[in-house]
């Protein structure tokens, strides 16, 4: 059940809308206000966002995260959770994040789906999905934290609901070099080895993301007809990470390598 009252939702999501602004970190919310559950994340999320759409932003889609049981189990739950994109996020295959973009920058595998179709309703299945997805393509989405990993005054860590609140970590996309109809590849088979400054960081497969990327583009489009809402003709959604957080330092090149389905390269200055 909820706690925290408008009030304190408000004054949430404009701290993070700061954080976000001036590059400077703000408090854990969990630790401002204990006993928060969920949906008062996902409030504090909504809050951050219509301050971001006042200053001029606009929604380009979706990013799904927690979508391996290794990150399930790390935060100790159960299900995914999910963030906006927008239109500022966007960066160009081959392009280079300007060095005062981000606060602590890391990198992911993923798999995008750009929708060709509206779709909402608790009752959507996988084979939905597929019919209105238009096409999917390699992609790297870049994380950063607007909240502490550890607050500065009582030690305590963060936990997925500042991350919720947080957007989801979101921050960046990069999509790839190539887009491809759904139905040419079976997407748990579809993998990437990720390259740091030439050097092999991480690599894994779609199957990693809920058994099957196309699951996790299900479990979306249940939660946002929980609140009245749903995926839109042209959206891009990040399906969910298939590969650890890497981090992202001044000076590093990022390579992901998804052989036949693509290539995605990203530069930090």
């Amino acid at each position: 059940m909820p706690v925290m009252s408008e009030e304190q939702v408000a004054s949430a999501g404009e701290a993070l809308f700061v954080a976000e602004r001036d590059r400077a970190q703000t408090r854990l919310v969990s630790a401002a206000h204990p006993g928060m559950d969920m949906d008062d994340a996902y409030a504090v999320q909504a809050e951050f966002v219509r301050r971001k759409l006042a200053a001029g932003g606009a929604i380009r889609g979706w990013k799904i995260g927690l979508t391996s049981k290794a990150m399930q189990y790390a935060l100790n739950i159960d299900i995914p959770d999910s963030g906006i994109l927008f239109e500022d996020m966007f960066f160009e295959h081959g392009g280079v994040v300007p060095g005062n973009r981000f606060i602590e920058p890391r990198i992911e595998a993923e798999i995008a789906f750009i929708m060709k179709s509206d779709l909402a309703g608790d009752e959507v299945a996988p084979a939905d999905v597929i019919a209105a997805t238009g096409h999917v393509a390699p992609a790297l989405e870049i994380l950063d934290t607007r909240i502490y990993r550890a607050d500065p005054e009582t030690g305590a860590q963060r936990v997925v609901l500042d991350t919720i609140s947080d957007n989801a970590a979101n921050a960046g996309i990069v999509l790839g070099d190539s887009k491809h109809a759904i139905g040419e590849a079976d997407l748990r088979w579809v993998g990437a080895i990720v390259t740091r400054n030439e050097e092999v960081e991480e690599t894994g497969l779609g199957a990693g993301v809920l058994n099957d990327p196309v699951l996790s583009m299900t479990w979306l489009v249940h939660r946002l007809a929980h609140y009245g809402d749903g995926l839109r003709a042209g959206d891009v959604v990040l399906s969910g990470s298939f590969i650890r957080p890497v981090e992202a330092r001044h000076g590093d090149s990022f390579f992901a390598d998804y052989g036949p389905f693509g290539t995605v390269r990203i530069d930090f200055e």
